[in-house]
């Protein structure tokens, strides 16, 4: 695909505020003090937080063994992150709201375990850079397409970052519901309850081709979203099979 073609398409937008200084932030992955830590951090993390909540996952058959894909859950619940990272060993990055920077110490620590800063409410150039650079390099990278937390069993209007992020990379996204997570941690709650999560993750969905000397028609990224919205709710309907309440529809 065309740096034309992709620049045409609609640009994607995120949610919620932004910050009057940029952060200063980098990508970890090459210093060894920082892979130490992602290793660590991610065996403590996610291991206290399948303990706890009975995370059980389905699908990981369906995941690429080799190369960058973008992977696209639900989002329900704060713990939505480790719930997604839980998914494989391989280090998976993430886009962070930009405030959770402002503190050094922290923003070194976000930075180490793989996620880096988005300016949310704008089409935020350095954040599409820096994500296409994650996918660039071999990383897989979680992006919630519904932006902020939702609720409730029906997956929201999707946003286009991902599937704008995933075809101008020209990799795969990979659909994920988790099940059970919005009563872990409800909106408003400051406890985390040990109730029951569970992850399904769908089959890949491969990026939209150009035909030769040709670009991609704008319309693709509508049709790309489309069925990406269709695949999370089928994922999101079966992960919440296998948890014991259910939202009333």
């Amino acid at each position: 695909m065309s740096d034309e073609s992709a620049d045409n398409a609609e640009k994607p937008t995120f949610t919620t505020g932004r910050m009057d200084r940029k952060p200063e932030t980098f990508l970890a992955g090459n210093g060894l003090p920082s892979r130490i830590f992602y290793r660590i951090a991610w065996l403590v993390v996610i291991s206290v937080v399948r303990l706890y909540t009975r995370q059980t996952i389905n699908g990981r058959e369906n995941l690429p063994k080799q190369g960058a894909f973008v992977l696209a859950p639900v989002h329900r619940c704060y713990l939505d992150t480790p719930f997604a990272g839980a998914v494989r060993w391989r280090r998976m990055r993430f886009m962070g709201k930009d405030t959770m920077w402002k503190n050094r110490q922290f923003g070194w620590v976000f930075s180490a375990l793989g996620s880096f800063p988005v300016s949310r409410g704008t089409a935020d150039r350095e954040a599409l850079r820096r994500a296409i650079e994650v996918l660039q390099m071999g990383d897989p990278l979680v992006l919630f397409p519904e932006g902020e937390r939702k609720s409730g069993p029906i997956v929201q209007p999707l946003f286009d970052g991902a599937v704008y992020i995933a075809i101008k990379a020209g990799v795969p996204i990979v659909p994920v519901g988790i099940g059970g997570s919005e009563r872990v941690m409800p909106k408003g709650s400051k406890f985390v309850y040990p109730r029951k999560v569970h992850v399904e993750i769908g089959k890949p969905i491969p990026p939209p081709v150009a035909p030769e000397g040709g670009r991609l028609p704008r319309t693709i990224y509508k049709d790309y979203t489309e069925l990406l919205h269709t695949e999370l709710q089928r994922v999101f309907d079966e992960a919440m099979r296998h948890v014991p309440w259910q939202y009333d529809r």
